[in-house]
């Protein structure tokens, strides 16, 4: 058997079919890659038994011909996702120690469907952050390296890096993530992964730890595309205990893969070539409109006027929506009680927030409590609700003429650990050109296609029309065929 943790989620499930290997087999593996890659810092908890459970229970079922989808595939969890009898934290201290007695849809889904868990994911704290350093367990680290002879620790993107390193790290062969304004597509790009956030409604928010209500987005990230489809086939539909998720059907994306844009008009927004772009971006971009119209497509401009719009509405709408959510974190219920001698209620609040939450967080609740209150809602929120609009109208009337979009996942290759963590603006800056389709809940996708000239992964992003995921899993499926990226980071863990 060719090492179990090259494999890819496709591979895994088929060769378990086929009695190339058992299930078990395929965990021990992980399980040891898992022990062997903890200098990443990829798991805030490593869950053996469950990966080794689920993998006896699929070996049984094969003996009596009940396999089910995901028989035989450990998987990571993102520690967003809350999973019954295990801890699950979003990298806050706050809620150290809370165990959940309850099972996401997500991931009760997924393991319905066979799939073990290897552990819960590490990540930026309540999913706040592009670059994995707002973890209070500590800064995930990518497995990639610049060429240049130094030795530089590199973020693997946030906030779902621990999911994205962990897939480029072969420690395990998919994970699932979360995307608000890019938090499953940026960390792709930067781990040379693939990741898709489908139609916002799509997978179930229920059981997820919230950050933005309205731009939450469950989503699989793993190494190649076919794995991605596989995976949001096991993750969407309709969730009554979700009142966003949308009752639509599920379409077997998977079997409709296919690599042909033949009769498609791919559309290049003319505002996404912004200033000072980094010529390398600018050369991925120019590939990816080759590739795609050696594909068959045929590739125009076109114009969405408010884009330049996007990151400030998005950085006044989230921290709103996440000022409102993280309001239950007071010590009263679970998670973080920090009491003081002699102190009142609202002492025991004001402690337990201080304690429990980091800069970031604390940062964009008061940017949320600001923007939210009585003298300023019309002139921040409300306003920024009606550019929202003005945005995903954009979108649907370029949608009149093309059937895709192609833009760059992100500004620029992963950068140092710390080089950007003083300086928010830049920061947030990472989500320039992935902001725009959250806040349209619109279908998108991070493929690698290319390493820049320090040997790091690049990647393009396909966004589409609503519910139009395979027409953004099959443009993934052209590039990513004709990118022929094959590039892997080397252990040096």
């Amino acid at each position: 058997m060719t090492n179990a943790t090259d494999l890819t989620v496709a591979e895994i499930r088929d060769g378990f079919r086929d009695g190339e290997f058992t299930a078990r087999e395929i965990a021990e593996e992980f399980v040891a890659a898992v022990e062997a890659g903890r200098a990443l810092n990829t798991f805030i908890v490593e869950t053996p038994e469950h990966a080794l459970a689920a993998a006896d229970a699929a070996d049984q079922e094969r003996e009596s011909g009940a396999v089910r989808p995901l028989s035989g595939v450990p998987l990571g969890i993102k520690d967003l996702f809350c999973t019954e009898g295990v801890q699950t934290t979003a990298a806050s201290h706050i809620l150290e120690g809370f165990v959940p007695t309850y099972e996401s849809t997500i991931t009760e889904r997924l393991f319905l469907a066979g799939a073990g868990m290897l552990g819960k994911l590490n990540m930026d704290q309540f999913a706040m952050g592009s670059s994995n350093e707002t973890s209070y367990f500590g800064n995930v680290l990518s497995p990639w390296r610049r060429n240049d002879g130094g030795n530089a620790a590199l973020a693997p993107g946030g906030s779902s890096g621990g999911s994205s390193a962990a897939i480029a790290a072969r420690m395990v062969p998919a994970a699932t993530g979360t995307d608000t304004g890019g938090s499953i597509r940026q960390p792709a790009a930067f781990t040379g992964i693939c990741g898709i956030k489908p139609t916002y409604g799509r997978c179930s928010r229920w059981g997820v730890v919230a950050f933005a209500s309205s731009l939450d987005q469950a989503g699989p990230m793993a190494r190649d595309v076919r794995d991605c489809a596989i995976l949001l086939e096991a993750m969407s539909g309709f969730d009554r205990k979700d009142a966003t998720s949308l009752d639509v059907p599920v379409p077997a994306w998977e079997a409709a893969l296919n690599g042909s844009l033949k009769g498609k008009t791919i559309g290049i927004p003319k505002e996404y070539r912004v200033d000072n772009m980094p010529a390398e971006i600018d050369a991925l971009w120019e590939r990816g409109i080759a590739l795609v119209k050696d594909a068959g497509a045929e590739v125009v401009e076109v114009s969405l006027p408010h884009t330049h719009y996007a990151l400030p509405t998005y950085y006044i709408i989230a921290p709103a929506e996440a000022s409102s959510n993280l309001a239950r974190y007071d010590g009263v219920r679970y998670g973080l009680r920090d009491l003081p001698e002699g102190a009142n209620l609202q002492d025991m609040y004001a402690a337990t927030r201080a304690d429990g939450f980091g800069p970031e967080v604390k940062r964009r609740i008061m940017i949320g409590t600001y923007v939210l209150s009585a003298g300023f809602y019309d002139a921040y929120y409300t306003k920024a609700q009606k550019v929202r609009a003005l945005i995903a109208r954009d979108f649907e009337q370029a949608f009149e003429t093309v059937d895709l979009l192609l833009t760059p996942t992100a500004p620029s290759a992963a950068f140092a650990l710390g080089e950007k963590s003083d300086d928010p603006l830049a920061m947030y800056l990472n989500d320039v050109f992935t902001v725009p389709a959250s806040l349209a809940g619109l279908p998108a996708m991070s493929v690698p296609a290319g390493l820049d000239a320090q040997g790091l992964p690049l990647g393009l992003q396909i966004i589409g029309k609503p519910l139009d995921e395979q027409g953004v899993l099959d443009a993934g499926l052209a590039i990513e065929q004709r990118a022929g990226f094959t590039a892997r980071p080397d252990p040096w863990w």
